[in-house]
This record gives structure tokens, sequence and C-alpha cells, in this order.
């Protein structure tokens, strides 16, 4: 039985960077997931998400975002195709930056501006002459930003996973890792349900919805929750395509309404809701959305974007997070278990970070440390802390 000198378990965006990271180093690297790639359960697994750098106040998650968009860039050419499709981001606010009611959007662009960028503010009656299909009246103050859009996330992993292929990282479909196996406090290998056993001088948990169910020990600090997205078909597509129609937040602090241009492989416009979601465990429960939710859609719609309201709905799912308690990142090495890092904690906001989540993973796995890595750290977080994202919207109507 071959010994990797890395063991990746998870192929979506945080293995398969994770995998290339390692690879490119010089170590020889093998990937299982429990499933074909793109993994049908896994959060990566939609046309698109976005991929910007507006965070609010939080400086740091800007630079990432910036950094990562040159990754993206990057990665539309080690691809060979335009994964990543910069169409612009547009922050739709409800209410004056002045009210003192869009914090995010407000300090998101003051914090572009002080860094340098170039954001457009869009006040009064500009957002719906700049962008048709946003109904007047509606949003009153906000900023599109060029420098954003969005990833083809599935198609992103599939074809990260043909690269790694062909970069000589073996990988194994269909492989569901069931026991870490140690000696002497020192990691040694995983078994699967389906009977295999793979070793490696060092594993690296890239799993997920499925990370706190590996280990045990992060589930207080993790839970899975599940979000809605739909897909809907314009009856006049060309009114909802870049550079017509932006990708999108809709006062989304307040609201959790986000969205998409429409697809050009899919040709299907993606409206999606963003806040604290249901919990959801990522395989044993149903991934349906609930009737309360599909009418918050059309309401949603009939208000923001009138010609968009009776668009049939051609596809439903719940992408599920991986959120920790305050919302950050987890990559760290296992503070008792030797030979084994973690890496997940998307948080719903991963995979825009996929061009530099796997460099800080495989940093941290070679015992090392990243630029970024040292605030998402294994950490003790009480039942009590609060997320600290900006953007997440929390409805008090969901239990």
């Amino acid at each position: 039985m071959k010994i990797y000198d890395f063991l990746i378990v998870g192929a979506g965006i945080f293995g398969m960077s994770t995998a290339i990271s390692l690879s490119q180093k010089g170590y020889s690297v093998c990937v299982l997931n429990s499933d074909a790639i793109p993994s049908p359960l896994a959060a990566s697994t939609d046309i698109s998400k976005i991929v910007r750098m507006e965070y609010g106040s939080d400086e740091e998650y800007m630079d990432m975002g910036n950094q990562a968009i040159q990754g993206w860039k990057e990665w539309n050419q080690l691809l060979q195709e335009t994964v990543y499709h910069e169409t612009g981001f547009l922050l739709a606010a409800r209410q004056s930056f002045a009210s003192g009611q869009q914090a995010f959007e407000a300090s998101s662009y003051e914090n572009l501006l002080k860094k340098g960028f170039q954001p457009e503010r869009l006040e009064g009656s500009a957002i719906p002459q700049r962008f048709p299909e946003f109904a007047p009246e509606v949003y009153r103050d906000g900023f599109f930003h060029a420098t954003a859009g969005y990833a083809e996330s599935a198609r992103t992993v599939l074809l990260l996973a043909a690269y790694a292929r062909r970069a000589g990282i073996r990988i194994e479909e269909g492989q569901t890792v069931s026991r870490i196996m140690s000696r002497s406090g020192r990691v040694e290998a995983v078994s699967t349900r389906e009977g295999n056993r793979f070793a490696a001088g060092h594993v690296v948990i890239c799993a997920g919805n499925f990370t706190p169910y590996i280990l045990p020990e992060l589930s207080p600090y993790m839970q899975i929750t599940g979000h809605p997205v739909f897909h809907l078909k314009p009856e006049r597509a060309a009114l909802f395509s870049s550079p017509h129609f932006p990708v999108f937040g809709a006062d989304i602090s307040n609201t959790g309404w986000y969205g998409f241009p429409l697809h050009p492989r899919e040709q299907v416009v993606k409206i999606a809701r963003h806040s604290q979601g249901i919990p959801i465990h990522p395989e044993k429960d149903a991934r349906r959305i609930r009737q309360a939710e599909e009418e918050s859609l059309k309401k949603f719609l009939r208000v923001s974007f009138p010609s968009l309201a009776d668009a049939p709905i051609v596809y439903r799912r719940l992408c599920c997070y991986t959120d920790t308690l305050d919302g950050h990142f987890w990559i760290d090495r296992h503070p008792e278990l030797e030979g084994l890092t973690v890496g997940s904690g998307g948080s719903g906001h991963g995979f825009k970070m996929g061009p530099i989540i796997g460099d800080m993973i495989a940093a941290v796995a070679e015992g090392g440390m990243h630029q970024w890595s040292d605030r998402y750290r294994w950490r003790a977080l009480s039942p009590e802390t609060v997320g600290e994202e900006e953007a997440r919207y929390i409805d008090s109507d969901v239990q």
C-alpha cells in the first residue's frame, strides 16, 4: 500500500485547491471524495458563486478577496476556460448611506475608496437608470464595483480535478471516510465505509459539511445550515444578461437576497438568500425548499424585479453552509493528533477565496504559517458566540 505525503479528504474547492498547492510543492498527494466530482451534496455544486471583496468594515477579508480575484484571473488561464466572469457587483441599499441603517454597504464603499479602488456610487434614481430591471423607488443608494463578478462553481471544481489528475494527483471517488486511524497520538491512515484503507504522512480534512461528523470534537463549533437557492427562466433573457443586469446584493444585510445575471451556460437567473439558514444534516435530511421560502422569493421579486416575478422556477435546492459559530474559517493543525490538519468552515463565503484558500491550508499542513492563517486557527468558542460577518441577514422568523 502506497503511503502518500498528504491525503486530502474532500474534493470541493477547499480540497482541490489544497491538493494542487501541495502537489506544486513536490509532495505526493491523494484525494478522497465520497461521491462523484463535483459531489451533488457539496456546497460548491451549483452553477455560480459570487466573487467580491466587499466585506463591510472587515479590511482583512477585503484584502483576501482582492488577492483571490487576482487568483481567479490566473485560474482562467490555468484551466484554459473562463470560469470567473468579471461582471461587476452591485450593492444596493433601500435607505441612504447617511441614514445609519446601511452600515455594511457604507463601510464597504468607504474601504474600497480607502484602498484606492473606484466604485461607482449610485444614489437616488441612479440604480434603475443604470440597471433598468431594478424597480424604481426601491433602492435609493448603493454602488457598483467593476472588479468583481462570479465563478462557475461546479464547473471550476470539475476542471480543477481534471487539472489535478494531469499533474499526477491521485483522486479516489466513491470513498467515504468513516474513521481516522492513529497510533500513539499520530494519524497514520483513514478507513472508508467502502472497506478501504489509505495511508499518508499527513491527513487534511477538507470535508465541508461532513467535517464535524468526521471530527466530532468540532461539532460544538460548527453547524450545518441550509439556505434556499432558486434558478429562474426569464421570458426576455437579454434583459437579465450582463452588463444590463449585474451580480447584486439587494440590501443584503437587511434582507439576505442576492443574485446573478443570466448564466451563459444554463440560461437561468440564480437568486438566493444569505441568512442564518435552518439546521440540516447534510446526508440524512432532504434538501427541500419550504413553501414559506418560495413565497418570500416571490414577494421579493414582485417588489424588486417585477418582470422576473412570474418567471418559472426551474430548479430549487438548499445550499448547505459549514457555519462556524463566529463565521470564520477553521484552518489549523489538530491540537491533539499529530499529522492531522483541518481546512473547513466556509460559512457561506469560502468559494470566492478558492485561489488562496488552498495555499493557506497547505502552508498550515506543512507546519508553517500563511499571511492570513492566524485568524482561523483552532479556537474555543462558547455557545453564545455571535457570527461576525456583516452581510449575513438574521431572520427573526426562522426557527
